[in-house]
């Protein structure tokens, strides 16, 4: 199975309770003993999350590439123990096949502890211990909770430890996500290039500080949306390869207790061999355990990109403005009526979500920070916050790009007629000419034209400044934007500059 393969995040849903009239069973630790739902997949210690941890009403389950990156480690650390002779053969293949299971969408609901956690994600260890277990007790004919004859933590966590399992486990999420959204990300940057071309003869004002200033065409401005968009896409997959990194065989805290010391080099390679993916083992697992610098790293990245897309939004709502008493160079799709009191009002819906997105982003990045410097000592206690933030906000960026690209760029047209009109009325092609006239003669000439609303075009020539064709020559388009290279101040006579007599 492709393991960067596209998934659906399911909505929020509240986290399951036991109904009084739930048919049970009972499971002890070593706390006590609880109820829990017959049917249930997971066990005590999930019930125990359940009750300590009802914060977010978010289940682990909206996190479909966490699930299935846990299920990889535990099938990668099953082989593992098998070749090692740690765990009979037959535990460890009918394990294999529960986590081929899930990985292939099964019992996602059953993976019910909440996003945010205290434990270090022991919570989320040991449901997916409970889940594993009673899936391969009910394959084999036994009822669930029924550990004497298959053990979420004998059998199914065997050699590992929370603090090796979940950090793998969420990196390896984190690879499956940074992925597709990079297929997202790649398609929107195309889709600005192709409106780059589209409006490469398209001319326009350009802005510096919402002022007016030198010419150039709407496709230059799309062409450097696709080029900003482009250098992001450099800098996540650059991350990549950090996130590849684990401390599998760690256990608690580093030292490799309870693991043979064979057993770290095993599971590294059968997670290469079942994920496609090259991990490696981190040369100090001690230092790799209590580490939580990728995360700033990755989250970091996230925020640049997000940032400069809602930059990239910004200015699309801006030029979008009006559209009649706004700038109006460019039509965004209308997607929805846009008031409850103003007939006819569509407002730029789309751009407005990618702002949302990236201001979540932007926050989550902090908590990140935060969590990140909050570790103590051999262990970072607050990874399951880091998770959460990172997780949510690479498929809400996947999911930006996406409706972006489609719900609103790709059905971008121009106003040429309104741009036209605005670089004929503009001051700043005056620009153009101070090499042939000179900076002060410029400067009188936008002067006038602003305040009697001329065109430069007619007072150059008025002036006898240059001839109608030189300022044609000057002010083509395609010197004007630069698309066409000046390679020599034009043969002219200079002229005296114009007297401003007032």
């Amino acid at each position: 199975m492709n393991d960067t393969a596209s998934t659906t995040i399911p909505t929020t849903a509240e986290l399951p309770v036991v109904q009084p009239n739930t048919r049970t069973r009972t499971e002890s630790d070593s706390l006590g003993s609880m109820e829990i739902p017959a049917d249930a997949y997971w066990g005590i210690h999930t019930a125990r999350a359940l009750e300590n941890f009802p914060i977010t009403r978010r289940p682990i389950s909206v996190y479909r590439d966490l699930i299935r990156a846990l299920a990889r480690v535990k099938q990668a650390a099953a082989r593992a123990n098998k070749e090692l002779g740690v765990l009979d053969p037959d535990k460890a293949d009918l394990i294999e096949r529960v986590c081929e299971e899930i990985v292939g969408g099964a019992l996602h609901d059953e993976f019910a502890v909440g996003v945010i956690q205290g434990g270090a994600g022991t919570s989320t260890n040991m449901n997916t211990n409970e889940v594993i277990a009673n899936r391969a007790l009910e394959i084999l004919g036994y009822d669930f909770g029924d550990y004497s004859h298959f053990h979420p933590i004998d059998d199914v966590n065997r050699s590992q430890s929370t603090n090796d399992v979940y950090p793998t486990a969420i990196k390896l999420a984190m690879v499956f996500g940074v992925k597709r959204l990079l297929v997202e990300h790649q398609k929107l940057t195309a889709s600005f290039a192709n409106k780059g071309i589209e409006f490469a003869d398209v001319l326009k004002v350009g802005r510096t500080q919402l002022q007016d200033a030198v010419p150039m065409t709407l496709g230059q401005e799309f062409g450097g949306f696709a080029h900003t968009l482009a250098e992001d896409f450099d800098r996540l997959s650059e991350v990549v390869p950090w996130l590849n990194e684990i401390n599998m065989g760690a256990t608690a805290i580093g030292t490799g207790i309870t693991a043979d010391p064979r057993y770290a080099e095993s599971v590294c390679r059968h997670l290469i061999e079942i994920t496609g993916i090259p991990m490696e083992t981190a040369p100090d697992l001690i230092e790799a355990t209590a580490d939580a610098g990728i995360f700033m790293t990755l989250s970091g990245t996230l925020k640049r990109a997000a940032v400069k897309l809602s930059k990239i939004c910004n200015d699309l709502r801006l030029l979008s403005s009006g559209p009649q008493a706004g700038l109006g160079e460019i039509n965004l799709p209308p997607r929805q009526a846009g008031s409850s009191i103003m007939p006819g009002k569509v407002n730029p819906v789309i751009p407005e979500v990618v702002n949302q997105v990236a201001f979540s982003v932007i926050g989550a990045d902090a908590t990140v920070t935060a969590a990140a410097e909050a570790g103590q000592l051999q262990l970072n206690a607050f990874e399951p916050v880091i998770a959460h933030s990172i997780l949510q906000s690479i498929a809400w960026m996947t999911n930006a790009c996406y409706t972006l690209r489609v719900n609103c760029i790709d059905g971008i047209t121009a106003n040429t007629s309104r741009l036209a009109a605005q670089v004929e009325s503009s001051v700043g092609v005056v620009t153009a000419l101070t090499p042939y006239i000179g900076y002060a003669a410029s400067a009188a000439l936008a002067h006038t034209a602003l305040t009697t609303n001329s065109s430069i075009a007619e007072l150059v020539v008025a002036a006898d400044l240059m001839t109608p064709e030189e300022v044609a020559r000057v002010l083509s388009p395609g010197r004007l934007s630069g698309l066409v290279p000046t390679t020599g101040v034009i043969d002219l006579v200079r002229r005296p500059a114009p007297v401003d007599r007032d």
